[in-house]
């Protein structure tokens, strides 16, 4: 069979797009986290927090859901336990470091709402997959996509507000009494269910635009 030949295009797909992937990532890092360097944007501003904490989120939560939805809910399940289980190590990793020096230290490898970011990336790829069935209807896809996005913000609100570590879960209870966008309950709702929202909407668009160009398994 020949092979396919070299274009101008795959230049742009095998260089340019990666580079400006990483560009993005660093700029997000560096000068919109509200912990970066510099956080152009403010110190605690909401906005801040979606395009950074929450896309991290999204993308940890996003990449089972599409396998679940063009492919099967195992492939989901399945993806949802590594990109879930990197997350888990990372964050844990990463706060247990942060508090190290308290008195008392807190171990986060056992904080369950650090638990439940690897639990519901496997429950949204499987629930996602189970709910359409190999199924490319747009309907169906976003009515699955939208309802397992939604159930584990549910859960990881939940986990957050009640029985995280003391530091997470004093957090989680300023953010649901935080009034700056108005009434008490308004900032925690957008941190903890807007960019699940979103994810429920723009990952099943996604999922059947692969599906028009034949970017899915194939089924035998």
């Amino acid at each position: 069979m020949e092979t396919e030949k070299f274009k101008l295009i795959d230049i742009f797909y095998g260089v340019v797009i990666p580079l400006i992937l990483v560009l993005l990532i660093f700029f997000l890092a560096i000068y919109v986290n509200v912990s970066g360097t510099y956080h152009i944007l403010g110190a605690s501003n909401t906005i801040a927090v979606i395009l950074t904490s929450g896309f991290a989120q999204m993308i940890v939560l996003g990449v089972p859901l599409v396998l679940g939805l063009v492919w099967n809910k195992w492939a989901g399940g399945a993806a949802g336990f590594i990109m879930g289980g990197m997350y888990y190590v990372a964050s844990a990793g990463l706060y247990t470091g942060y508090y190290s020096g308290s008195t008392p230290a807190y171990n986060f490898f056992g904080d369950m709402s650090m638990l439940g970011y690897l639990v519901n990336a496997i429950i949204i790829g499987y629930m996602a997959g189970a709910l359409t069935n190999r199924s490319t209807n747009f309907k169906r896809m976003l009515g699955a996509g939208m309802t397992a996005a939604v159930i584990t913000a549910v859960i990881q609100a939940y986990l957050n507000y009640t029985v995280a570590l003391a530091p997470s879960r004093a957090m989680a209870v300023l953010e649901w009494k935080d009034t700056s966008l108005g009434a008490a309950g308004i900032y925690g709702f957008v941190l903890a269910f807007v960019p699940s929202i979103a994810l429920g909407v723009i990952v099943p668009i996604i999922a059947k635009v692969m599906t028009w160009y034949g970017l899915q398994p194939m089924r035998h």
